[in-house]
C-alpha cells in the first residue's frame, strides 16, 4: 500500500473517527474466540503475537483523544509487546458460574465470547499518560483439558478482512514451523486517503437531499419489538447453523439467481421479523418498512488497492429499506434486496455517501432520542457483502482447534441483529449479535429459529416446484 508514516502522529479519518465513537458506546468491540483441546504453548502464542506486531504497525499504536471531537493514534515511545493474561481453570469456573444460566445453557467458548465482546476499555475517553491499547490477549483454561484462546480488538484497525486475515497470520505462526509471514506492511492510512477522487464526488445540493432522506426515512421505519429500552446494554448472540445439505442448497439457490448470500439471510430476517411481529399488524395496510444495513470491503476498489493482509477499517455501509407484506416468496425478498444493493454499490453509494453515514451515526451516538426510544437502532439488521469460507486445516489440526466464533458487540449504534456468517467445512454457521436487554434472548432464539425455519421451507419449495 501507500507509503504511511510509521512513527509520526495521525489524525484518525471520519470512518475512523466514527468507530471511535461508536466503540466507546459498545459497538465495534472484535474478538475472536477459539476453543482448542491441546494445551497451547504460551511461549509459541507470545512469539506469534510479537510477529504479528512486527509485520502490522497498526498493531502498536496507541488511540489518544485529540480534542473533544477527534482522536489520534501514534506509537509508543518505544514498542512493547502485547501482554498475554493467563485465566487459570478456577477463575474460569468462577467466571462461568457468574453468568447464572447461560453456563449451564451454552458451551463455555460462547459464554466466553459473550463476556469478552461486554469488556470495553475505550468506554472512557479520558487519556491516560501513553494512550490507550488497541487490542488484547487472554488464554482461559477449562476443564477436560480444554482452552480458550482470545483476541479482543477496536474496530478503529480492526474490520471483518483485519479479523480474518489475523486470525490466518496467528494460526500460521503458531504452526509446527513457527513460520508463516510474508505480510510485513509499512503503515496504514485511513480509507478517505484511498477512495478514487471521481467515485466519492457528491454536489452539495445532492449530499444535502440525501441527508434529508437518510433522516426522514429513519422515522418510517418499523423496529423489532424493544422489551427494555432504558437498562444499560450489552452484546449477546445467537449463532445459526445448518448442516451440509442445508448450506448447498442455500448457495445454490443464491447462486441459480444471481445474487449472493447476504440476500437471502436479510430476507430471511426480515420475514421472520415481519412474523413476530404480526400481532401489531392491525390496518388493512400490513406493508411494513425495515431498514438494512450492508457492509462491503473496499480494499480491492481504493487507490491503490490494497491486499486483505493489511490491517485497519476498510469497510463501507450502505443503507436501504425494503417493504415487507408477509406474503413475499424468500427467493423473490432476497432478490429484490440484494439487486437494491449491488445497485447502490455499482452507483459508488458506498464511496459517496461515506461523509453523509458518518455524520449521521455521529449526530444519533450524541443525541440518541433522535431515535426510536433512544434505542440507537441504526437498522433491524446488517449484515456483509460476502462471508467468511474456509475449511479446516492442517494447522487447525496441529492446534487442537476444535471450534471458533467471530463477530464484533452490538449494544452501542447498530442494528438489531448483525449477521457475521461463516461456511466452515461447507456448513453454515452465523453468529447472530443483539443488543440486551434491548432484545431479550428468548426474543432472538426465536427470530433466529424462524429465520432458519424460512431459509428451509424455501429448500422444500425449491423440491416440489
Amino acid at each position: 500500500m501507500a507509503d504511511a508514516p510509521t512513527n509520526l502522529t495521525r489524525l484518525l479519518g471520519g470512518t475512523e473517527q466514527s468507530c471511535c465513537k461508536a466503540v466507546a458506546g459498545g459497538t465495534g468491540i472484535t474478538v475472536l474466540a477459539l476453543q482448542v483441546s491441546k494445551e497451547p504453548n504460551v511461549a509459541l502464542f507470545k512469539k506469534a503475537l510479537q510477529k504479528l506486531q512486527n509485520d502490522h504497525p497498526v498493531l502498536n499504536y496507541m488511540l489518544h483523544k485529540n480534542n473533544s471531537t477527534s482522536f489520534i493514534i501514534n506509537p509508543p515511545l518505544t514498542p512493547d509487546h502485547l501482554p498475554l493474561n493467563i485465566i487459570n481453570q478456577l477463575k474460569t469456573t468462577e467466571l462461568l458460574m457468574s453468568h447464572g444460566s447461560n453456563a449451564t445453557m451454552y458451551p463455555p467458548l460462547h459464554v466466553i465470547l459473550e463476556h469478552e465482546l461486554n469488556i470495553n476499555e475505550w468506554c472512557d475517553h479520558v487519556t491516560s499518560v501513553g494512550g490507550l491499547q488497541l487490542w488484547f490477549a487472554n488464554v482461559y483454561t477449562l476443564p477436560d483439558k480444554k482452552w480458550v484462546l482470545v483476541l479482543r480488538l477496536h474496530a478503529g484497525i480492526c474490520d471483518r478482512t483485519t479479523a480474518v486475515s489475523l486470525l490466518k497470520e496467528l494460526k500460521e505462526a503458531m504452526g509446527a514451523e513457527g513460520g508463516g509471514g510474508g505480510y510485513k506492511e509499512k503503515g496504514n492510512v485511513g480509507i478517505e486517503e484511498l477512495i478514487p477522487v471521481e467515485k466519492a464526488k457528491k454536489t452539495i445540493w445532492a449530499r444535502g437531499m440525501d441527508m434529508v432522506t437518510y433522516s426522514v426515512k429513519s422515522f418510517t421505519l418499523t423496529n423489532l419489538k424493544f422489551k427494555d429500552a432504558k437498562s444499560a446494554r450489552r452484546s449477546e448472540v445467537v449463532r445459526l447453523k445448518m448442516s451440509t445439505q442445508e448450506t448447498h442448497m442455500l448457495l445454490t439457490g443464491c447462486e441459480l439467481r444471481g445474487i449472493k448470500l447476504c440476500g437471502a439471510l436479510v430476507a430471511a430476517t426480515l420475514l421472520a421479523a415481519y412474523s413476530s411481529n404480526k400481532q401489531r399488524h392491525t390496518s388493512k395496510n400490513n406493508r411494513k418498512k425495515y431498514g438494512v444495513v450492508f457492509l462491503n470491503d473496499c480494499r480491492a476498489y481504493l487507490q491503490p488497492s490494497l491486499s486483505t493482509h493489511e490491517f485497519g477499517f476498510y469497510h463501507s455501509a450502505i443503507s436501504t429499506s425494503h417493504d415487507v407484506k408477509g406474503e413475499e416468496n424468500l427467493w423473490e425478498l432476497a432478490t429484490k434486496i440484494y439487486t437494491t444493493f449491488e445497485k447502490s454499490k455499482n452507483n459508488n453509494r458506498h464511496f459517496s455517501d461515506m461523509t453523509d453515514v458518518n455524520f449521521l451515526v455521529s449526530k444519533a451516538i450524541a443525541n440518541p432520542s433522535l431515535t426510536p426510544s433512544s434505542s440507537l437502532r441504526s437498522s433491524l439488521v446488517s449484515a456483509f457483502e460476502d462471508p467468511i469460507i474456509e475449511n479446516f486445516s492442517d494447522i487447525d489440526h496441529e492446534l487442537g482447534l476444535d471450534d471458533y466464533i467471530g463477530c464484533a458487540s452490538t449494544h452501542g449504534i447498530g442494528p438489531s441483529v448483525g449477521l457475521f456468517d461463516t461456511i466452515r467445512d461447507g456448513q453454515l454457521d452465523c453468529a447472530c449479535v443483539y443488543p440486551a436487554p434491548l432484545h431479550s434472548r428468548e426474543q432472538m432464539e426465536e427470530l433466529i429459529a424462524k429465520m432458519k425455519n424460512v431459509l428451509v421451507e424455501s429448500f422444500k419449495m425449491e423440491v416440489n416446484a
